[in-house]
């Protein structure tokens, strides 16, 4: 199966918003909203408003992808600007995990965990069974257009085996340099959705629709043998 495509919105052009959702609907099957807050790390990209600003232009599902030092404080709100997924960083919930799970869920949200390149799988091993997606960071957090790097690829594996053993039903999302240098890479490691940003998708052509149809082109490529 050929792995979901997910857009990532703070690499997108905000002053043609809905022409590029437009774009992104007949070529990808997500929407990745960054939510930053300067602290976790030190950038400032999108916020809930930004999701509610894209909700009523799209039907793609949107991810919200929390880099934040307090999710807890984020979940409503996202929530109710209309996420379908929030994900949150490994690295801020270790003391709360399995209550901001389960109030994710209660929200009528899929839940997810992001886990950034430093970090261990054994951070988030006891509750990867009640998770929809697990992102594995391919680049620090915080900034587009980071070089990708290899030594993830072996997470990913790892991640993989641990989701056949057990016969779990999460997402595995590659975060981070993801393109046609890294699409064949990350899918035989198990990559099952990847996050496209500059280097993927926003960077490849200045017209949104361009920049899709070479993107298209990129992925066929690199998965050539792989089926329908």
């Amino acid at each position: 199966m050929r792995p979901c495509l997910s857009a990532s919105l703070m690499c997108a052009d905000w002053l043609h918003l809905v022409p590029t959702l437009k774009a992104l609907e007949a070529s990808c099957g997500a929407l990745h909203a960054d939510i930053m807050d300067g602290h976790f790390c030190k950038s400032l990209y999108l916020s809930p408003w930004s999701i509610e600003t894209v909700r009523p232009a799209t039907k793609l599902p949107i991810e919200a992808h929390l880099m934040v030092e307090r999710p807890e404080d984020f979940l409503d709100a996202v929530a109710a600007a209309g996420a379908d997924c929030i994900s949150l960083h490994a690295e801020t919930i270790e003391r709360q995990a399995f209550r901001l799970v389960e109030r994710i869920h209660a929200l009528g949200c899929r839940a997810g965990v992001v886990i950034s390149p430093a970090t261990s799988l054994s951070a988030v091993e006891s509750y990867l069974d009640r998770l929809e997606m697990v992102t594995v960071m391919t680049v620090d957090a915080g900034f587009a257009g980071q070089p990708f790097l290899p030594e993830m690829l072996d997470k990913i594996r790892a991640l993989c085996a641990w989701k056949r053993e057990r016969g779990s039903r999460f997402i595995i999302q590659a975060d981070g340099g993801v393109n046609r240098k890294t699409y064949r890479a990350l899918y035989d490691a198990g990559v099952e959705s990847f996050v496209l940003g500059s280097s993927g998708l926003f960077g490849l052509d200045p017209d949104i629709h361009a920049a899709c149809r070479l993107m298209q082109t990129q992925v066929a490529a690199a998965l050539e043998e792989v089926g329908p």
